[in-house]
């Protein structure tokens, strides 16, 4: 007798590839547009570069597609929008999927919900995946506004994407080669270990010392799951940390989530064209 996952994984209607497939043909119908080459996850402060990549060709509310569910954190978008990526050269029009609905592990709708948006964009045709998020800081030098390249991390959610003997190699996860592509556009960009908690609540001053000792550099509730769900699928992995406070001890200050979207807001046009000429070059 399979166990309940295997009865799961076999049935369409709760198999998550074939709710990702089918949110993609959902996604084709309503936008108009047939693949997409590129998906971005957009975290808090990193929403402009939307409207820097090129034009808007459809905007469509998550909750229209499969497997979607309404965002429930202020500050967190709720659309998934298609964009014609402005590109000097000759070549076919390229199409960015940014994916404004983000469903974070903290919300209890299990690690399938956070890993669908980018299992659908790998379904709707995207090879990359540009992962954003806003998060603490461990480097006194990073002010708030300071934009990191991630290039490792460290999954303390106790929790994968992946299910039964599903085996991924997770070496060179974060792209050398995007990361490369990404400081030709700025090369004082300062790269980092990512340390994704389980959240909601803000980390301990005594699990940032922890996540320092183990090697991380910043410390967020997001990204670490969707990036083994994108290796998974095959997709290279840009990721993209916006610092928008010192972590939990770095500073005397309290951490506040109305302080996160501040900081978020003040750096968002400068992060956004950082991000959109990235994008361009990809």
């Amino acid at each position: 007798m399979g166990s309940e996952t295997d009865a799961a994984m076999a049935d369409p209607a709760t198999d998550p590839f074939e709710v990702a497939r089918a949110s993609a043909e959902r996604l084709a119908e309503l936008t108009g547009v047939a693949r997409h080459d590129i998906a971005l996850v957009l975290g808090s402060g990193w929403g402009g570069a939307a409207d820097l990549l090129g034009e808007t060709v459809a905007e469509v509310p998550a909750t229209q597609l499969p497997g979607f569910h309404a965002p429930v954190v202020v500050g967190h978008g709720g659309t998934i929008r298609s964009v014609r990526i402005d590109d000097a050269g000759d070549g076919e029009p390229r199409h960015a999927l940014v994916l404004g609905a983000r469903t974070h592990f903290y919300e209890g709708r299990g690690v399938r919900a956070v890993a669908h948006g980018v299992r659908m964009a790998a379904a709707a045709g995207a090879r990359t995946l540009v992962l954003t998020n806003g998060c603490g800081g461990l480097d006194p030098a990073w002010a708030p506004g300071t934009p990191v390249l991630i290039s490792d991390h460290i999954n303390l959610t106790a929790a994968s994407p992946l299910e039964g003997a599903t085996f991924v190699d997770l070496t060179d996860l974060y792209s050398p080669r995007l990361r490369e592509l990404a400081r030709t556009v700025d090369p004082d960009l300062p790269e980092g270990v990512y340390v994704q908690f389980r959240g909601p609540h803000y980390e301990t001053p005594a699990e940032v010392r922890m996540a320092r000792t183990m090697g991380g550099d910043l410390v967020g509730m997001s990204t670490a799951l969707e990036a083994i769900a994108a290796r998974h699928v095959g997709m290279e992995i840009l990721g993209i940390s916006l610092v928008t406070n010192p972590a939990a001890g770095v500073s005397d200050e309290a951490l506040a989530h109305e302080d996160v979207i501040a900081a978020g807001a003040a750096a968002g046009p400068r992060i956004s064209r950082l991000l959109a000429d990235i994008v361009r070059k990809i």
